[in-house]
């Protein structure tokens, strides 16, 4: 084993489905790695979002085809949840499952990095300065809120 792998483990009961490795990291690309999973979760966990509609009206435009296909995914592979609105029957509510919360810090991550690289990356300033000095705070006030799912009212928006 190389001396680089042994700065993880890899436990293959949590391991669901066949992967085509061991990998942690093909492990992850395969549950969250296509074009809009990390999307979905970012308006989960970041901009409140909890309806399919609210998912189509991403700035990405992602299709709808498309987004039901990953709403299920994500669901089947334990990163969301879907429930009724209590509000209105008709309509179903998503929300990210302690697994998806855990994803936090990578998308925080990513974020920073790509403010660093991309003078277009839309993210206010205030997050970028909390992120960097405040960032267990920051990932802790995103974790409490992403627990807590309301019909009537869409979460905070964190980017803005």
């Amino acid at each position: 084993m190389s001396h680089l792998l042994a700065f993880y483990k890899y436990d293959q009961v949590t391991h669901m489905e066949k992967s085509r490795s061991n990998c942690p990291i093909t492990y992850a690309l395969d549950i969250f790695g296509d074009r809009w999973s990390l999307l979905i979760i970012r308006d989960l966990l970041l901009h409140g979002k909890r309806h399919y509609g609210a998912f189509l009206n991403s700035d990405e435009r992602v299709a709808t085809n498309i987004l039901a296909d990953r709403l299920v995914s994500l669901e089947r592979r334990g990163l969301i949840s879907k429930t009724l609105d209590p509000v209105d029957k008709r309509r179903s509510l998503y929300r990210l499952t302690p697994m998806g919360i855990d994803l936090a810090p990578v998308l925080i991550e990513i974020i920073v990095w790509s403010a660093k690289y991309d003078p277009a990356t839309s993210v206010s300033q205030q997050f970028l300065q909390r992120a960097e000095s405040d960032r267990e705070s920051l990932l802790k006030e995103i974790q409490q809120i992403a627990q807590v799912v309301e019909s009537d009212k869409q979460g905070s928006d964190f980017l803005t």
